[in-house]
């Protein structure tokens, strides 16, 4: 049997100097894996790191961690979730997802609802879609804008958002993952890049298994028709707001195993990158340890030999 490759994700990340094409980054890649029971194997290990590394996080508690998912429909954003993060600890993960903005959120800036959910020093925070939506759905959609009453001076001469407003918008969005990496959170965003023909097959798949049908509605088939739309808003983000400090990972997501351990393998080496330690224990405090050991010693003798 054929040796998996080794998992190297430095092949998947953008690089800040060049424009993203995405027709030139696969959807596919050989598999790192050799069968079902050793894609479990490597996962297992990967989550167990992963684990290791939050406990740390908690401990340090100098950093957190943002983990943001973009992704066309039915590309396995949930699923990596749920794969990849089942051996966290729940308390010292949150996953916030974004659906459409009520009226009250309207009335805030474009960063205002996602920056609320942030995760606290020594917590892991996910977002299954981001404030990177206002630049993805919205450029796609620009009607989308006109609930968020965009003032005037944001527009250009005939009342559009130009090229101008979208680089604003960048801007402000690199200058937000600036602010968010000096003060301790690492960034990592992950773009799962599924083909049109993969969606197209696991459309049909949740249309004829009964168990899936929730997850299908007849919007996701209007969304696909924008894919080209879509595919020029996502070169653009990914193109302007992949950073040293925030990157952008490009994974491709048509094999879901493939995608899984990949995203895992750069989180826990993102982790693994803000060299944590656990808090040392100085004289005093060893002392103090020693004396409470006393007390509990003390307190066992006497309840044994009451006992008696």
């Amino acid at each position: 049997m054929k040796a998996a490759p080794a998992i190297d994700t430095d092949a998947f990340r953008v690089r800040g100097d060049k424009r993203v094409k995405l027709k030139k980054w696969p959807t596919n890649v050989d598999r790192l894996y050799n069968s079902k029971e050793h894609y479990e194997r490597l996962l297992q290990k990967q989550v167990a790191e992963l684990s290791d590394q939050q406990n740390l996080l908690y401990a340090d508690d100098r950093h957190a961690l943002l983990v943001i998912f973009q992704a066309m429909d039915a590309a396995g954003k949930d699923g990596v979730i749920k794969h990849v993060m089942s051996g966290v600890n729940p308390q010292g993960c949150q996953v916030f997802s974004f659906k459409h903005p009520s009226a009250c959120l309207l009335d805030h800036d474009f960063l205002w609802r996602t920056t609320r959910s942030l995760p606290e020093r020594g917590r892991i925070g996910i977002f299954n879609r981001s404030y990177y939506e206002e630049v993805l759905v919205a450029r796609v959609h620009p009607e989308i804008l006109e609930g968020q009453r965009v003032p005037d001076r944001e527009l250009d001469k005939h009342g559009k958002q130009g090229d101008g407003f979208w680089q604003r918008r960048y801007r402000s969005i690199n200058d937000l993952e600036l602010h968010l990496h000096r003060n301790g959170t690492r960034v990592v965003k992950f773009f799962l890049h599924v083909s049109k023909e993969e969606q197209g097959r696991r459309f049909m798949a949740r249309i004829d298994d009964p168990a899936k049908n929730w997850k299908f509605s007849s919007g996701d088939v209007k969304e696909r028709q924008h894919w080209p739309q879509y595919m020029d808003a996502y070169e653009e983000a990914l193109s302007h707001t992949s950073t040293a400090h925030a990157p952008w990972y490009v994974i491709p997501a048509d094999d879901k195993r493939n995608t899984r351990l990949l995203v895992a393998k750069v989180v826990t080496d993102t982790l693994r990158d803000l060299k944590m330690q656990y808090p040392t224990v100085d004289a005093t405090r060893r002392q103090e340890l020693q004396t409470m050991r006393k007390v509990l010693t003390a307190g066992d003798r006497g309840r044994k030999a009451s006992r008696k």
